[in-house]
């Protein structure tokens, strides 16, 4: 399997294909040199409303050319999509969708079958722009475009209906060109091709253009909201929210795959998204983030127990490899490692139930208008400076409520709760200063940081304590086996060494986090 960022720009070209200016002279570009035409067949997969389109997505299994294969795009930023490819299996043209593909989509589908929307036939011909070293810049491809819109079934059939025929020109940055280098080179060959008549097209791609009078968007997407004024701190929170539904559907694909550490991210990011709505409610519609604050508060928790046994595991292990053999007798490291399995797969499979429901994809819906229509107030139009110090300086008010609370009772389960409180009120402020550094900078920066020693701390007291509860049960289990049971001591008393570390270290983490001037930073947020 391959991945890589394109970055490309289409070009509209006249009917019978297009007159290319003079490429010689761009920047960085040394030699221009023909490359071989390519004969390409293509065909589209999509839901039949056609959602994968709704969101930028394409689907496609290629024959012909230098990359032939399946490939799946998905969105990356302007002019950008991260390109995933796999090679054909051999089984001919009524081959399903790849696994590894159709899970990363599957939650953007909403868990509707994948079926062939379009066939596209593309005589093309190609020219490299090369640097001085002959090393590959960028192609620039002419295409003569055949399209069909396909009916559902197998393969789609071999013809279809609506044919449609154009010519386009794309300019396509070589893998691996450096960011700056290479949008530079783009705006450069879109300036010499407006000179010969050859203009951006309005289709973003060759799927849009084979389907154009369709419906593109799903009943229940929210149309687009008009752009909050820049330097506003509607502004910033519409682009953490879009950054941060992206990510929760990037790891839902991980989660179904199975990928190491994916639940755990996956947690996380549900986590940070719900954090982002509660730490920026004054600026947003307050019965809207109410509910998507419920649903993924529920998701977060089926989540949970999968994300417990993949820590567990990894920290016992850990520790397991640390100790003298003396201190680990018998098949420890077998015992702990299967009992983490076995608790993960069940929890696993819990999950991936849960992400197949009816109710997930509601709430995958209601991220999708979130992104498209954050429903900002009135209050999100003002500037972003002062408010994200309100914002900021709130959240810490809040953890130190947490800390002082938790501080003041007892040694026992009461304090325990309390503090994993706090941790979780930590983690808030932490993903409230990362949302504000981009307009904030190093000031949010430090005290993300600084939240997130307190976070990392008291994570570390957390995890002791889930430990400490459960090794006792994978040490009756390993006796009733009949193996010896004194590791599983060495253990819990690591565990208990490491609640006494976290309890001594907590005043001075707590005083550099809880800092007043923390949020004192200038009105231009320098």
């Amino acid at each position: 399997m391959g991945s890589h960022i394109e970055r490309e720009r289409k070009f509209d070209a006249a009917d019978g294909g297009a007159a290319l200016p003079d490429l010689h002279g761009l920047p960085g570009v040394g030699a221009v040199r023909a490359a071989s035409a390519e004969e390409l067949d293509a065909v589209y997969y999509d839901t039949q409303d056609h959602l994968l389109r709704s969101r930028r997505i394409t689907l496609r299994r290629r024959t012909g050319g230098h990359d032939e294969g399946w490939h799946l795009k998905l969105p990356a930023g302007p002019d950008s999509r991260r390109e995933i490819q796999l090679p054909l299996s051999g089984e001919g043209p009524d081959e399903p969708v790849p696994a590894e593909l159709a899970l990363r989509v599957r939650a953007r589908a909403h868990g509707a079958a994948l079926v062939p929307v379009a066939r596209l036939h593309t005589l093309r011909r190609r020219s490299l722009l090369l640097d001085a070293a002959d090393r590959p810049l960028a192609e620039i491809a002419e295409d003569a475009v055949t399209a069909h819109r396909l009916p559902p079934g197998p393969s789609g059939g071999k013809g279809g209906g609506g044919e449609r025929r154009w010519s386009e020109v794309e300019a396509e940055l070589s893998p691996g060109a450096p960011e700056e280098r290479g949008t530079g080179l783009l705006d450069a060959i879109e300036e010499r091709f407006a000179g010969v008549g050859l203009h951006r097209s309005s289709s973003a791609s060759k799927l849009e253009r084979a389907l154009g009078g369709t419906r593109v968007a799903p009943p229940t997407a929210a149309p687009p909201a008009p752009a909050p004024a820049s330097g506003s701190i509607g502004a910033l929170l519409a682009d953490r929210l879009r950054e941060q539904v992206e990510t929760v559907l990037v790891l839902d694909g991980a989660v179904r795959r199975d990928r190491p550490d994916s639940v755990h991210r996956m947690r996380a990011a549900v986590r940070g998204l719900r954090t982002t709505l509660r730490a920026f409610r004054p600026y947003l519609d307050r019965a809207a983030g109410t509910e998507l604050d419920l649903e993924l508060g529920r998701l977060g928790r089926v989540l949970g127990e999968a994300r417990d046994s993949e820590v567990l595991g990894s920290r016992l292990g850990e520790q397991l490899a640390a100790l003298p053999a003396v201190e680990r007798p018998g098949p420890m490291a077998q015992r702990i490692g299967d009992w983490c399995t076995d608790r993960y797969r069940r929890a696993h499979r819990l999950a991936l139930a849960e992400l197949d429901s009816p109710r997930y994809f509601a709430l995958v819906e209601a991220l999708d208008r979130l992104a498209a229509a954050p429903g900002l107030t009135g209050r999100a139009r003002r500037p972003v400076a002062p408010e994200l110090r309100r914002v900021l300086a709130r959240e810490q008010r809040r953890v130190a409520r947490r800390i002082a609370a938790a501080r003041t009772l007892p040694s026992g389960p009461e304090r325990d709760e309390g503090l994993h409180v706090a941790r979780k009120a930590a983690k808030g402020a932490r993903y409230a200063g990362e949302t504000a550094e981009p307009a904030a900078g190093k000031p949010a920066r430090r005290f993300a940081r600084r939240m997130k020693a307190v976070q990392t701390l008291l994570g570390d007291r957390q995890d002791a304590l889930v430990a400490r509860e459960l090794i006792p049960i994978i040490a009756t289990w390993a006796e009733t086996a009949g193996e010896p049971g004194f590791g599983y001591g060495v253990l819990y008393a690591a565990e208990a060494a490491v609640l006494a570390r976290t309890d001594a270290e907590l005043p001075a983490v707590c005083a550099a986090a809880l800092d007043p001037g923390l949020v004192r930073w200038g009105a231009a947020g320098s």
